[in-house]
């Protein structure tokens, strides 16, 4: 009899650490950094392509990088999935992510690959976007404002007020605007234009996309984003009108990456090679995102603002997405331009 009870006993133990192991293999943890309806759709798309559960959390690629680092010891996360790249860039060289060649790879656009070989593969391109602005053109000309053409009319004394960026500490979006400036003009031409660019800022939002949303919404004139946030403002109907800059202007190649430590490896691997496909990548199209995807086979929508007739700088992932110049200037930043009166 005790023999049998321990019989029993033992397999019942067994049952229930397979039903364990079973349910920790059918979910996965996701941060996404790209614009909330996309990430939902990313998330249940991958649940019914897969069978597996997915834990959606939503915040933006500054934010998101601080979590993965608070979380270095005990990660949370599998995937991050969108957002600029700088911060996945920074993430990889802290060792807070782990390489994945996935089989992908060979569908993919050179720019894509390329963001993948400087970062050791820890991370991979998904999509690519210019930054830029978009004004409200109905409070423009109910403020008798110049329409603006470059970076540098953004410094004019009568848009005093009229204008909102992101916070580079928070916002992959504003950290891209911070290092574009510095590779325009030089980083003290970059770090005084966003000191004269200060004087005018309303508010320092903490999500990219936020400043074109208030001037979708009325509450704002101009809004510093990537261009493809503005078109979808306008898309959506609103008054919004996107500028590419005369100067030039930066861009992003976002990012994916798998954590290091991930508690659903097999999983992650798998979304990771689904978010790298066509069908899923062509789910952007059904949330008006207008990035340009990664995969060749993609498809792009005739709205999303055409690269090739925008005038991009040689943007420099590998040093701006360092560490060490991420934390420099996101520190003068804050020593020299966040602190000065408006």
């Amino acid at each position: 009899m005790r023999k049998s009870i321990y019989l029993l006993s033992a397999a019942t133990l067994a049952l229930a650490a397979a039903s364990t192991s079973a349910m920790a293999a059918g979910k996965m943890t996701l941060y996404c950094s790209a614009q909330e309806d996309w990430c939902q759709l990313m998330a249940r798309g991958f649940e019914d392509a897969s069978g597996i559960k997915v834990n959606m959390t939503r915040k933006s690629s500054g934010e998101t990088f601080a979590q993965i680092k608070a979380e270095e010891a005990n990660p949370k996360g599998d995937v991050w999935w969108g957002g600029t790249g700088d911060p996945h860039l920074q993430a990889a060289e802290e060792d807070l992510t782990q390489p994945y060649m996935s089989s992908m790879r060979s569908q993919l656009h050179p720019w894509a690959i390329a963001q993948a070989e400087s970062a050791g593969n820890k991370t991979i391109g998904i999509y690519s976007g210019a930054l830029g602005y978009g004004y409200n053109s109905d409070l423009l000309a109910a403020n008798n404002l110049p329409v603006p053409a470059c970076w540098k009319d953004l410094l004019k004394p009568e848009y005093k007020g009229h204008v909102q960026m992101a916070n580079p500490n928070s916002s992959g979006t504003a950290y891209t605007t911070l290092a574009t400036m510095v590779q325009l003009f030089g980083e003290d031409g970059g770090f005084d234009f966003m000191k004269g660019l200060h004087k005018n800022i309303n508010q320092y939002t903490k999500s990219g996309s936020a400043p074109i949303k208030a001037a979708g919404r009325g509450e704002n004139t101009i809004g510093i984003v990537f261009m493809h946030d503005a078109v979808k403002q306008g898309v959506a109907g609103f008054p919004v009108v996107t500028v590419a800059p005369c100067e030039g202007t930066g861009y992003e190649i976002g990012s994916m990456s798998i954590v290091k430590g991930a508690r659903n490896l097999d999983e992650a691997k798998q979304f990771y090679d689904w978010a790298l496909s066509t069908d899923a990548q062509n789910l952007a199209l059904e949330v008006n995102a207008f990035q340009v995807p990664s995969n060749k086979g993609s498809n792009t929508s005739d709205k999303a603002p055409d690269m090739s007739t925008i005038t991009l700088i040689d943007y420099d992932f590998k040093t701006y997405g360092s560490s060490a110049t991420r934390k420099g200037l996101l520190q003068k930043w804050d020593e020299e331009v966040s602190v000065l009166p408006q």
